[in-house]
């Protein structure tokens, strides 16, 4: 995820790149608005971080221009001492947050995680809603021929046309996102919007603004804007406890069938956690209605080497080169992989094999 930082001021620029690349960031640098501009793209696979006072054109035009090409992509502004007004007023206009100068880079990177989250997830979502919009690519994607896979296929065509909540839980990386899109766009709903919303990539206040209401833009809020269709809320477990009563008041509002459906993804799996124990007792046995839990790819060995397969001629395809053949020793070290990111960390892998052996280096894994 890309982090592109905006700022007249070199040494403010080169300071914020600098701090963020040791978090990881692979960060891009303008001097201007418009030159940052010119580098952005509807799918830009990143966030914006930008001062507010630049000449030419400022940081409140720039989020302007910014928003009316891609309302998902969120902007940080940087702001100094008194702008802070300035800065408020830029949240009613979409800003995702914004900082006071002289900021803490902790600070700083907590910010830009929640907004990366958020893009990203905004990025899967647009992805899915264009590949599994007529419920076509449902089976290509959900690659497997084992009988856990087999019997999810199954269940995702009965339950798509059911109307309850649905709460998918499973290790990260296992197609969480992916199972939802499916559910939804092989369902009655399919006509209408899915929503998706991180409920870990806000604050308590921005949670609650965002999903509920009221929205300082005057947009609508997200149970709103899915009224019809389905809300995907992923992150449930860190939902906060305002946010959980609001959302189990609206839920409640509907009635049977519900005019909305809430598919909620569990995504903390740490050892002292649960969703059922993150969650009031009520929501929980509400949203887990209709519960899918998805295997780790470790206990899907028979499909190791199908996905790889499939995904490595994907990648061939896209990349105009042979697709690499695995040698003996390298089935074997799929095969006997712990796999902590499931099927993501094998769809990387496969992809790295790929380039290395465009390049003559072998399918390395």
């Amino acid at each position: 995820m890309k982090i592109m930082i905006v700022d007249d001021e070199m040494d403010m620029r080169q300071s914020v790149s600098q701090w963020l690349a040791l978090s990881g960031y692979d960060t891009e640098t303008y001097a201007s608005a418009e030159e940052a501009l010119s580098h952005l793209s509807l799918d830009y696979a990143g966030i914006v971080v930008t001062d507010i006072r630049m000449p030419t054109m400022d940081g409140m035009t720039f989020l302007k221009k910014i928003t009316a090409m891609d309302s998902t992509l969120p902007v940080i502004l940087v702001t100094g001492h008194g702008d802070v007004p300035l800065a408020v007023e830029a949240m009613r206009l979409g800003a995702f947050d914004f900082l006071e100068k002289p900021f803490d880079p902790d600070l700083m990177t907590e910010i830009a995680k929640r907004a990366a989250q958020n893009r990203r997830i905004a990025l899967d979502s647009r992805a899915l809603r264009r590949e599994l919009s007529d419920g076509s690519g449902l089976v290509e994607k959900l690659i497997g021929t084992s009988g856990v896979m087999q019997r999810l296929r199954e269940d995702l065509l009965d339950w798509g046309q059911a109307d309850g909540h649905v709460l998918i839980d499973g290790e990260i990386g296992t197609g969480k996102t992916l199972v939802a899109h499916a559910l939804h766009a092989v369902g009655p709903r399919a006509g209408r919007k899915i929503i998706a919303f991180s409920c870990a990539a806000w604050s308590e206040d921005q949670l609650v603004t965002k999903l509920f209401g009221p929205t300082a833009d005057g947009t609508l809020p997200l149970v709103e804007e899915a009224r019809g269709g389905t809300l995907c809320l992923e992150d449930i477990e860190a939902m906060c406890h305002p946010a959980q009563s609001r959302l189990l008041a609206f839920m409640n509002e509907q009635g049977t069938p519900p005019q909305t459906r809430i598919i909620a993804i569990c995504n903390d799996h740490a050892p002292d956690k649960t969703v059922e124990g993150a969650l009031r007792p009520d929501l929980f046995y509400r949203l887990s209605a209709l519960t899918i839990i998805l295997p780790p790819l470790r206990q899907r060995g028979e499909d190791i080497l199908t996905i790889f397969t499939q995904m490595a001629q994907k990648f061939s395809e896209e990349y105009g080169c042979d697709t690499p053949i695995l040698t003996t020793q390298e089935a074997a070290q799929l095969l006997q992989a712990p796999w902590p990111g499931n099927v993501r960390q094998l769809i990387n892998i496969t992809e790295r094999a790929v380039l290395q052996s465009r390049r003559g280096l072998g399918a390395v894994v």
